[in-house]
């Protein structure tokens, strides 16, 4: 986690050096001038945090309880791994040309402006912020140009989508896990429908959270601003970006979730001996 403040000024300092003249920038050069990095290097944090807050607003375990699962997530996601699967699919799934595409935008100052906005609004801090400003922003931006770009910008960066489908996915990993606890264990066919019905319920909820977090990081962007960045995802370059971004995250993300389980089974089974 340290690396990434080291790092990165060093690899978009050598960018801005060494210009176009060079041969096309490789995966790793682009992902440091894009914000993804500093996103990816929270992900333990608010993968943490979301569980912990789900957890406590249940109301089925005991608030210690829930923040020692949540500590037990935080431990069990490593983002410089999730980062190099990233690295590893842009660099097979991206052409040369696209790569160099995605570099040159996100050196514009409108790109740098935006990146800096999504940063900030991906700090687990920040949500709080964003629940709180929610109801004000989504009044200020009724009938606006920026409230009818929400679903071009959902379409292009595939974020309600690709929430949901995590979602999903790691709630079902961990209710596996899980299940081996319960009197009632459900084998993973009724347990992946029982969570997959979920899925129109989670949809709305989790468009609406997409929502609020889309006014919230773009609020001091301008419509302007941000219908040149819808250009740059709806384009071929930032559409392969954005669809390898998102899954290599997603496969990533599940690849720890078996073993999380198992921590979090070990944590809450009775102890030997005990009825």
């Amino acid at each position: 986690m340290m690396r990434f403040p080291l790092i990165k000024p060093l690899l978009v300092t050598a960018l801005l050096v060494t210009g176009t003249a060079q041969a096309a920038p490789d995966a790793r050069e682009v992902l440091a001038v894009s914000p993804v990095d500093d996103i990816v290097a929270r992900y333990p944090a608010m993968m943490s945090q979301g569980i912990r807050e789900g957890l406590k607003q249940n109301g089925q375990l005991p608030p210690m309880v829930a923040n020692t699962i949540g500590n037990i997530v935080s431990s069990g996601f490593n983002s410089v791994d999730i980062e190099q699967q990233i690295i590893t699919d842009l660099q097979a799934q991206l052409t040369d040309e696209q790569l160099q595409a995605v570099s040159e935008w996100y050196r514009t100052p409108v790109a740098r402006k935006i990146s800096s906005a999504e940063i900030a609004a991906s700090a687990p801090e920040a949500w709080p912020q964003i629940q709180a400003s929610a109801p004000e922003l989504n009044r200020k931006y009724k009938g606006t140009p920026k409230a009818e770009m929400f679903d071009r910008f959902d379409r292009a960066a595939r974020a309600t989508e690709s929430a949901v489908d995590t979602t999903i996915a790691v709630q079902l990993g961990l209710a596996t896990a899980m299940s081996a606890l319960s009197s009632e264990s459900m084998h993973y066919e009724q347990l992946e429908r029982r969570i997959e019905n979920q899925r129109g319920m989670l949809r709305g909820v989790v468009g609406q959270q997409v929502y609020d977090s889309y006014l919230y990081t773009y609020d001091k962007v301008s419509a302007q601003e941000l219908a040149l960045y819808l250009e740059f995802l709806e384009s071929p370059a930032g559409k392969q970006f954005s669809q390898v971004v998102t899954s290599s995250i997603q496969q990533a993300i599940m690849e720890p979730v078996e073993s999380i389980g198992r921590q979090i089974s070990r944590f809450m089974a009775p102890p030997a001996g005990s009825e």
